[in-house]
């Protein structure tokens, strides 16, 4: 069943809507006519986003057991209902596995993987008993790829990636759509507070407004799966059809990102 939105005077919340992408995402789907909630940990960034579309503001640290139930319901109390969720809030951690902490892996697991997940699990239900919703899913090209440093993080987005799948089966013909956008490098702030900086000359990284709007696009014309830049998906296809040349290139050219 497909499943096309509207975006005028829907509901949306946005988490990590305060800067990166999220932010230039709270622009784009305010410019289709969503009425945005941005959610985010710092007062100020988030009101400052929220000012300049006419949206509200949602505080919460999601990487905080716990967290995620109360940002849901803090947004639906906004305007009675939350329409299209946006988990995109996330962050990531450059090192080597064994020198993760047991409280850095937890932190990383709640915000990147169990935070996404229980937005849904709170504000799923009263969509599919309305009939009309999206869930719009934020992966990462490391979530099919693997990247060497990125061991936790990558393992949590391919673990949203499934979810997204599985998801989108359960519920064809509930009006509910499911959308997962995979990036691959953007012009943001996420590899400074990763904790090393992107330092490659290829790929170059994308603007966050090409994310953006293949987000929002995905949410409109209920698309599964998008790709920025699109050429990305030529990796996990080399990766499933010839695993071993995958591995002899990853190991030369793939070992960080």
């Amino acid at each position: 069943m497909e499943v096309r939105m509207r975006l005028d005077g829907k509901v949306v919340l946005v988490t990590g809507g305060s800067a990166g992408i999220g932010a230039v995402v709270v622009d784009a789907l305010a410019a289709a006519g969503g009425r945005v909630i941005v959610h985010g940990r710092d007062k100020d960034r988030c009101t400052a986003v929220a000012e300049r579309v006419g949206g509200a503001v949602v505080l919460g640290d999601l990487a905080v057991p716990g967290a995620a139930a109360d940002v849901a319901e803090d947004a639906v109390a906004v305007h009675g209902r939350v329409d299209v969720l946006v988990a995109n809030a996330g962050a990531g951690w450059s090192g080597a596995f064994v020198d993760l902490t047991r409280d850095e892996l937890d932190r990383l697991v709640t915000l990147d993987l169990l935070a996404p997940l229980h937005l849904v699990r709170c504000l799923l239900p009263p969509m599919v008993e309305r009939g009309t919703g999206h869930v719009a899913l934020v992966g990462s090209i490391a979530g099919r790829t693997a990247v060497a440093g990125e061991a936790v993080y990558a393992a949590a987005k391919a673990a949203l990636d499934i979810f997204a799948e599985s998801l989108r089966l359960e519920l064809r013909d509930t009006g509910v759509g499911v959308s997962l956008t995979v990036p691959g490098v953007v012009d943001t702030g996420f590899f400074a507070a990763r904790g090393r900086p992107y330092d490659r000359r290829h790929p170059r990284p994308v603007p966050a407004a090409v994310v953006a709007k293949a987000l929002v696009d995905g949410i409109a014309n209920d698309r599964p799966e998008t790709w920025v830049p699109s050429w990305l998906r030529v990796a996990p296809a080399v990766r499933a059809l010839t695993p071993g040349l995958y591995r002899r290139l990853s190991a030369r050219f793939g070992e960080h990102v």
